[in-house]
């Protein structure tokens, strides 16, 4: 192990730790793609460099003897292969050689392991560019929020998970001398404790944020002593690889078996996610995506599992001081990536008396037209839209988007393809907004993935806040934003969506939204109702991957 390391991010590992107990702001890796920030030439290496991987081999990961080159990648924007081909290894290969690399890893200290997925961090911000166009082209996320999700942030939360995982593991003493006055004698024990990693960790990736959501369990499993397999989503593969492959280099530059972080995909004929989740050497899996999916893993005998799945995401809107600020950051809610965020809203709950606008009542009706007018005027923005929109991921969410007129429910906005100025070919949709009444729940009590807006109109405040409570209690909620100049009211609705486990944004308008959080601030997901049963990145993450061990005898001499 290179000392060096530990003394070279020594300082940025103690000022992550102390971010997760000041909660306030902080992000080490800089958000904006700046030239002053990253270079003048970052963005037109990192775009040259994502073009160089297409139609080509994968071949930066150190996993030797692959069994077969395998990818089947598409870009939402030009609906094209990428061609991107990843070597292929069965799950007993993946399984035997972490488990040889498991007990090198274990060994070192937690400083050690801390510094070594530091550098690695380090050694992502040079890629960051070409990750941001990889995410682009396998997310359909547009190029800003690609940059930032899969680069900066990703790296801020591969950090917080780190800097938790350090402290917990350095929280008690390596050793003490325990002593027991028994009168006429002492007795005299020396006792150690060692934070014991439990073993292969499985992480995996969904499809449309296949760095962010993938980093939080792999580094925590990683800095706890624990060797990972990867498994990203097969249709979004590279920005995670990428990753990967800078995490392989530095524990090889240091000694190490690269082995310790492998990479996993399946095959174009053989999917090997439910192989590797129910080998009994796996102990530990970090799962993103659909709720189905998510129970299964939540169900396996044997495991520590930390899931994040699907929520049914509310608004409640009781009285404003200005409606319009208040819709316009409401429809860059609903379009943002077009809706295709675990984050994103979708239920909106509004009473049928209407809205308090500084203290005059504004109708139910025109309320909801607002709303619908925001929405249109932000999608019809040329200048905007793409930048916020990007494209849709999945042809199965344009599908679902186009038939939401299986909502029982009137239409208030219809879908449409928009143009990308760019991208003639990308993939898209408008978001398409129903009005519903608070007696079909049927329709509002389940996710309809992307950009699907349903308007429930509610007999009053204290029913709306009734039934974004029961939805996040039976369904499941990663975010809730609320509206209302009443204390009494924003102190029962804290009241009642904090017993529901959902996190409650209020009163926003201008440049914050209820999608976003903030790594080293804001807990993502609760663990507190059936949207996941993990958050990243609180103690619990980190502690449940490795067992405290006691160790004593008795003073000699």
């Amino acid at each position: 192990m290179n000392l060096e390391l530990v003394d070279k991010h020594r300082e940025t590992i103690q000022k992550a730790v102390q971010a997760l107990h000041d909660r306030t702001f902080f992000a080490y890796y800089p958000e904006n793609p700046s030239p002053d920030v990253y270079g003048e030439t970052a963005d037109k290496e990192g775009r040259e460099k994502y073009k160089n991987f297409l139609n080509n081999k994968f071949t930066e990961l150190l996993q030797q003897e692959e069994q077969a080159w395998v990818g089947q990648e598409e870009s939402p924007y030009e609906q094209q292969q990428l061609g991107v081909k990843y070597p292929f290894f069965e799950p007993d290969t993946l399984i035997s050689r972490a488990e040889e690399a498991y007990h090198q890893w274990r060994k070192l200290k937690p400083a050690d392991r801390a510094a070594l997925l530091v550098e690695a961090l380090e050694q992502m911000k040079t890629r960051f560019f070409e990750i941001a166009y990889a995410t682009m082209h396998t997310t359909g996320q547009a190029y800003m929020m690609s940059f930032q999700a899969s680069g900066p942030h990703a790296a801020d939360r591969a950090l917080e998970a780190i800097a938790a995982g350090y402290e917990e593991q350095t929280r008690f003493p390596e050793s003490t001398e325990w002593e027991k006055p028994m009168g006429k004698y002492n007795l005299k024990l020396n006792k150690t404790w060692k934070a014991v990693p439990k073993g292969v960790s499985l992480v995996i990736g969904c499809s449309t944020f296949p760095t962010w959501n993938t980093v939080p369990g792999m580094f925590a499993s990683l800095v706890t002593g624990n060797p990972v397999i990867v498994k990203p989503h097969p249709k979004a593969v590279l920005p995670i690889a990428i990753v990967v492959a800078e995490v392989q280099k530095v524990l090889q530059q240091n000694g190490l078996n690269p082995n310790i972080c492998q990479l996993g995909v399946d095959a174009d004929d053989r999917l090997i996610t439910k192989e590797l989740a129910e080998n009994p050497k796996v102990k530990l899996i970090d799962y993103t995506g659909g709720t189905e999916f998510g129970n299964y893993v939540e169900s396996l005998s044997g495991k520590t599992t930390f899931t994040e799945k699907t929520g049914v995401n509310s608004i409640i809107i009781d009285s404003v001081e200005n409606l319009d600020k208040v819709v316009q950051n409401l429809a860059f809610s609903v379009t943002l990536y077009s809706g295709q965020m675990c984050t994103a809203p979708q239920n909106f709950f509004i009473p049928e008396t209407g809205v308090k606008v500084a203290g005059e009542t504004v109708p139910y009706e025109q309320v909801v037209e607002k709303i619908a007018g925001a929405v249109t005027a932000l999608v019809n923005n040329p200048k905007a839209a793409p930048h916020i929109m990007g494209a849709i991921q999945n042809p199965a969410t344009a599908e679902r988007v186009k038939s939401a007129a299986s909502v029982k429910g009137r239409e208030v906005l219809s879908t449409c393809d928009f143009e990308n100025p760019m991208f003639t070919n990308a993939r898209t949709c408008t978001p398409v907004i129903y009005e519903v009444d608070a007696t079909e729940k049927e329709s509002y009590s389940r996710e309809l993935f992307g950009p699907v807006v349903l308007i429930i109109k509610t007999r009053s405040t204290d029913q709306s806040i009734e039934l974004a409570k029961e939805m996040a209690i039976n369904f499941g909620a990663i975010s809730c934003g609320a509206y209302t100049t009443d204390d009494d009211v924003k102190e029962k609705i804290m009241d009642e969506m904090g017993l529901a486990g959902t996190p409650v944004s209020f009163n926003l308008t201008g440049g914050i939204y209820v999608n976003q959080n903030a790594s080293f601030s804001d807990f993502h997901v609760t663990g507190g109702n059936p949207a996941g049963n993990a958050s990243f990145t609180n103690p619990e993450f980190v502690i449940k991957r490795f067992t405290w061990v006691g160790f004593r005898e008795p003073v000699m001499g």
